[in-house]
């Protein structure tokens, strides 16, 4: 491994608006990395794209939903009991099974030097 590359880990944020059909689009990117002490959530909340694939989406509570992540993957206080968990913790349960309209990909691993940078081109290549 070449000096500097840590293992992280990174799942997909999928918008779910009618879960028994299983369609999805992709809406952001969360990453994690435990040597370089890094979690970060990137999102992008197109409301007329949202809408154009699920007009009976309350996208409001959508919004809210997805901001809650940043409050969590920051740690602040405003995220709860869930944003006081070390960053393993939160970035399990964030990546936790659930059947609601925000769900993720699997959870995928690679290897990198600078996770914020790799968060931004992850969001970029697959959400944007």
């Amino acid at each position: 491994m070449m000096q500097g590359n840590e293992v992280f880990e990174y799942a997909f944020i999928r918008f779910v608006p009618k879960v028994e059909r299983e369609e999805f689009m992709n809406v952001g990117v969360i990453l994690f990395s435990k040597r370089k002490k890094y979690l970060g959530v990137k999102y992008h909340f197109d409301e007329a794209r949202l809408s154009a694939f699920a007009k009976d989406t309350d996208l409001e509570e959508f919004s809210k939903y997805l901001k809650s992540w940043d409050l969590i993957c920051e740690g602040a206080e405003e995220g709860g009991k869930i944003a006081q968990l070390e960053l393993a913790g939160r970035f399990r349960w964030l990546t936790a099974a659930r059947s609601t309209i925000i769900q993720h990909s699997q959870v995928h691993n690679g290897i990198c030097e600078n996770p914020a940078l790799m968060l931004e081109n992850l969001f970029e290549k697959y959400v944007l």
